[in-house]
């Protein structure tokens, strides 16, 4: 067989046949593709087996007899300016997502495809946007935890357990679950982080277009030094959180005028595309 018909053979799933052969081949081109292709063997079993360290939670669950598992994160806690996003997301029992992890510790083209990846692969998606108003009526970590009871709600597919990142959350159709640093040891965690970074994200990008002079594309509403420095020189947005500081007493429309602009809070199921 010709060099590329074997490297073609080596990037797919060749037989033992086929490998018993390869083995027995003496040209030096065979011996370097059968090595790159056993380094791939070595490091996708060392990344499912991460990836299997991931499921422990699940598995814990899944022998208690629970039938379909959540994983609830958001995104956007911290910021001054934009929404807050939370994500809840039911992955199959038998998922194989690779690279999936804590959404802070991927670069954006890798959150991009494992959005798109988890999208196909999950059984159920919910997504809450959480308005600026509602963050600064309620405070932030009440508005995280209202949203978080909400998101699992209004999942369609009802969950025996949400396992939440971090948060204590009541829900009245699911046990509730909060692991510190969930984002990073749960794999369905791991994937409403995800869902919920790419979200707001987009968000963010597109009220960059509304407010070009604040960089959200680039800060994503965080009090980056140019950001800090355009409140200083512009005055704060309508998607600026009245109750962080130093937007705090910054003339503001009043918050029933924000309510209609380009989001507020909204729920979407399913697909968030």
């Amino acid at each position: 067989m010709k060099i590329n018909g074997i490297k073609e053979l080596l990037n797919g799933n060749p037989t033992s046949d086929q490998l018993a052969a390869m083995e027995q081949d003496e040209r030096t081109g065979v011996k370097k593709l059968l090595a790159v292709y056993r380094k791939r063997l070595e490091k996708e079993a060392v990344e499912r087996e991460r990836f299997d360290g991931m499921l422990r939670y699940e598995r814990q669950y899944y022998a208690y007899g629970a039938k379909y598992i959540a994983g609830v994160d958001e995104a956007g806690r911290g910021p001054l300016a934009g929404p807050l996003v939370i994500a809840a997301v039911i992955l199959p029992r038998d998922i194989f997502i690779e690279c999936l992890n804590d959404s802070k510790q991927l670069s954006a083209k890798k959150r991009e495809a494992l959005y798109w990846e988890i999208v196909e692969k999950a059984i159920d998606i919910s997504v809450n946007v959480v308005s600026v108003s509602n963050i600064d009526k309620l405070n932030i970590y009440k508005a995280t935890q209202l949203g978080m009871e909400e998101v699992i709600a209004h999942l369609r597919t009802i969950p025996s357990v949400a396992l939440i990142d971090a948060m204590p959350v009541r829900a009245k159709t699911a046990k509730t679950v909060s692991i510190v640093h969930g984002d990073a040891l749960s794999a369905s965690i791991a994937a409403a982080s995800v869902i919920a970074k790419v979200t707001r994200d987009r968000i963010m990008e597109m009220l960059a277009l509304l407010h070009p002079e604040y960089n959200f594309s680039g800060n994503k509403g965080y009090g980056s030094k140019d950001h800090m420095q355009a409140i200083k020189d512009h005055g704060a947005t309508p998607w600026h959180r009245r109750s962080f500081e130093p937007v705090r007493g910054i003339n503001l429309p009043a918050v029933e005028e924000r309510e209609n602009i380009l989001y507020s809070s909204r729920m979407v199921n399913g697909l968030n595309s």
